[in-house]
């Protein structure tokens, strides 16, 4: 209950705020409640209210949306405390085309935002978490947790990890968390949402792609769709090929480590983990 009147309270305030007209919830999550408002029967937005438990990692994620002023991410309007008010995007996101059978062309759309989000700006935002600390979930997980046959991908991947770390690279603001649906069309191209926040190799950036879309982890698993989204990636990013499979291999068993500590099956990771250790040994 206290939750809930938190959200009323955030709401009724950010009405007020922003002279809003209206209202109409469209989701709650672990971490947010998102409304569609209006301001005066003219143009839609969203209010996004961060749970307390949320507010620190959502905090990171919020400043950079607001670093990128726009540029590849949904716009940031303004903020208070721990409500956000934004641009409101309702074309549906990358990972529709993508599981219709359209993978290049998302792969694409991923290397045009990753551009976008990765041009130099000034004054990057305080307290971005240092990918080196967001990967200590990998390091720390006991290779017994990991099921008998899927050991060795777990102890191949964390070395990667560890070789990719030890090798300097630039280190510049990163989503974190860039995948197919934190992808969303709109009538300014497509554009990211939900960034976690992070600071570390750009490469990085395009490694949650190999696992992803939802409800795609045929296309993900593919050997031919792994070439070729490496392929792509490298090609427009200009970042080492290598070096994306890698952090494609090391994210995919970092998110099974996660979803093993929360008890949930990590078929999807391993359907794809053999798949990308062996593009990133040819590479």
């Amino acid at each position: 209950m206290m939750n809930q009147s938190h959200a009323e309270t955030a709401l009724s305030r950010a009405m007020i705020r922003w002279s809003l007209t209206k209202s109409t919830p469209v989701a709650e999550t672990p971490r947010s409640w998102l409304f569609r408002v209006e301001q005066n029967g003219r143009n839609f937005a969203a209010l996004k209210i961060i749970k307390p438990e949320a507010s620190k990692e959502e905090g990171r994620g919020v400043r950079l949306l607001q670093w990128y002023e726009g540029d590849g991410a949904a716009t940031v309007f303004d903020t208070h405390g721990d409500t956000i008010f934004m641009e409101w995007l309702d074309g549906g996101t990358l990972g529709e085309p993508v599981r219709a059978g359209k993978d290049d062309e998302g792969t694409i759309a991923i290397a045009t935002v990753v551009a976008s989000l990765h041009k130099p700006r000034p004054d990057a935002p305080e307290g971005l978490e240092p990918l080196r600390d967001r990967f200590q979930t990998l390091f720390d997980t006991d290779v017994r947790a990991w099921p008998h046959t899927a050991r060795d991908l777990y102890a191949r991947s964390a070395g990667i990890a560890l070789k990719l770390f030890d090798k300097p690279s630039a280190i510049v603001p990163l989503h974190g968390d860039l995948h197919h649906d934190n992808i969303m069309s709109s009538d300014r191209g497509w554009l990211a949402i939900d960034p976690k926040g992070l600071l570390g190799d750009p490469a990085y950036e395009t490694a949650n792609i190999f696992i992803n879309p939802e409800r795609g982890d045929k296309i993900a698993s593919d050997p031919k769709r792994i070439a070729a989204r490496a392929d792509i990636l490298s090609q427009r990013l200009g970042y080492n090929r290598k070096r994306i499979l890698g952090w494609a291999a090391a994210h995919a068993a970092l998110s099974a480590c996660w979803d093993i500590e929360e008890g949930k099956p990590i078929i999807g990771q391993l359907a794809c983990l053999p798949n990308l250790l062996s593009a990133y040994d040819l590479a």
